[in-house]
């Protein structure tokens, strides 16, 4: 079983994922071969991958069979486990805990060449239903404190499948970087009494240096402390601290906005691959008037060096002003 392990100096915690456990001679230092061939994540391979955990289908259809539209399984090499019992103890000076969580693939679309990018916008729409969907049924698990959904797309990325997917995480843990996130914007909040987020959308909708784009729930733009070149955030612009909590129509905004986006993205840097999180309030989070729900998208253009790892401070080649600019400026295809 994998183990969360607690660093006493940092306060981070780490998973040991032993069901990955790879010897020295497993770790290749050059890029993989392009894959070609079999998917297992393609129609018709269902029974390659662990059973569906859910999934979309056009008037019905048997479980793991194709005709379906999204489909969401448990992860054949899952970082944390959804079985036994959240146990944590002391190993001399050090602290861990059982590896309970869940870790989950979101299989965003039948067609194995397509991109949320190039998707139609209702397709888009079923992923993120199917995001909410598991966050508001691993949301009833005690033993969970927080759900992280990510995607990885290109091998720079870290995503070992070309077909289109993203994943989700479940930890008895609040990440640390969520963690930071959450107590800043409390600060901000015991000293202003008001949503540092609410504030940030304001200025940057008034200033529109550093404006993507709008439509009437949700704003992209580029941070002005961006830590990577075209680091783009998509927010909703009236308060909402969870992302399973946005009202019906705000998921079709949500979907547009984000397929655009990513599109500006793909327009502009050539497809790039890219990594994207959805940061939403921890599941026990008390009054949650401090804190904002947003999904941040990260180009992978540069590579992190000693420097960064060393120090925590990151080198931005970019200023947000001109990326906001070139991603504005960029064509849209037209929605199908």
């Amino acid at each position: 079983m994998p183990e969360l392990r607690k660093d006493l100096i940092s306060s981070r915690w780490v998973i040991i994922a032993t069901e990955r456990g790879k010897r020295p001679s497993d770790f290749n230092w050059e890029p993989p071969p392009r894959q070609s061939g079999f998917c297992p994540f393609c129609p018709g391979n269902e029974e390659k991958t662990p059973p569906e955990i859910i999934a979309y289908r056009n008037g019905g259809g048997l479980p793991n069979t194709p005709g379906w539209r999204v489909r969401v399984v448990a992860n054949k090499f899952p970082a944390l486990v959804i079985e036994g019992d959240l146990s944590r103890q002391g190993e001399g000076m050090y602290e861990k805990m059982t590896g309970v969580g869940a870790h989950e693939v979101i299989i965003e679309t039948p067609h194995h060449d397509q991109t949320l990018a190039t998707m139609p916008q209702h397709q888009v729409e079923d992923v993120l239903w199917a995001y909410r969907e598991r966050i508001l049924e691993l949301k009833k698990d005690p033993r969970l404190q927080y759900v992280l959904i990510f995607k990885n797309r290109g091998e720079a990325a870290g995503a070992s499948l070309e077909h289109p997917h993203s994943q989700l995480i479940a930890t008895p843990i609040i990440p640390k970087r969520v963690q930071e996130e959450v107590d800043g914007a409390r600060q901000y909040y015991d000293y202003k009494e008001r949503c540092v987020f609410c504030d940030m959308i304001q200025q940057e909708l008034a200033h529109k240096r550093r404006v993507v784009s709008t439509n009437d729930h949700f704003v992209a733009l580029a941070p002005f402390a961006s830590r990577f070149p075209f680091e783009t955030w998509v927010l909703p612009r009236m308060h909402n601290a969870s992302f399973e909590d946005a009202r019906k129509e705000e998921y079709g905004s949500l979907a547009r906005i984000l397929r655009e986006t990513l599109q500006r993205i793909e327009r502009v840097l050539a497809s790039p691959p890219y990594n994207f999180v959805i940061h939403t309030s921890p599941f026990r989070e008390g009054d949650r008037l401090h804190y904002h729900w947003h999904l941040e998208i990260t180009p992978r253009l540069i590579q992190i060096a000693g420097f960064e790892w060393g120090t925590g401070f990151y080198i931005n080649p970019t200023p947000p002003e001109e990326a906001a600019q070139y991603l504005r400026d960029a064509a849209l295809t037209t929605d199908c």
